[in-house]
């Protein structure tokens, strides 16, 4: 973690920032907009990762996301994210035009909380009402998109400073 201290992304670490963006990934996809159980949960990727969390990470911070990195098993994060990819890949191969405007339904907003998924951390709390007042099309552009570039531009930066 070159930037520790930095404001911005690239304060995280790369394996950090590949957990986040494929379990908030896995959750959008899985809980708010199939509704059904999430990859992680599914494949017990809690397990084989050795994650000791299961939210998205939003509520660590400097040496917590050090200390959370140094645990990961970095294959089976990799099989994981392969997997959440695969979920994707179906979901966007099945969408029909119609379900753009479809909102996240208020039961999903519920399993999300029961769920634990989503911190009640400050840092991670207001991802709840962020991604529920979305609706499917507003979820593929963040997180699907944007988010994604965000967190890997950042990732590059980190992998340069070590070039």
């Amino acid at each position: 973690m070159p930037f520790i201290n930095a404001n911005g992304y690239h304060n995280k670490s790369v394996a950090y920032s590949i957990w986040h963006m494929f379990c908030i990934e896995d959750i959008v996809v899985h809980t708010l907009i199939l509704g059904d159980e999430q990859v992680f949960f599914a494949e017990n990727f809690k397990q084989k990762i050795g994650s000791p969390i299961i939210t998205t990470g939003n509520e660590l911070v400097k040496n917590e996301i050090r200390d959370f990195s140094n645990t990961l098993d970095i294959s089976a994060l990799y099989e994981y994210c392969t997997a959440v990819k695969t979920s994707i890949d179906k979901l966007l191969s099945e969408l029909e035009y119609s379900d753009l405007k479809r909102k996240i339904a208020p039961e999903s907003r519920q399993n999300l909380i029961e769920s634990g998924c989503v911190s009640t951390d400050e840092n991670a709390v207001w991802l709840v009402d962020y991604w529920c007042g979305k609706d499917v099309k507003g979820l593929i552009k963040m997180p699907f998109s944007r988010h994604l570039i965000m967190h890997t531009d950042a990732s590059i930066r980190i992998k340069n400073k070590f070039r």
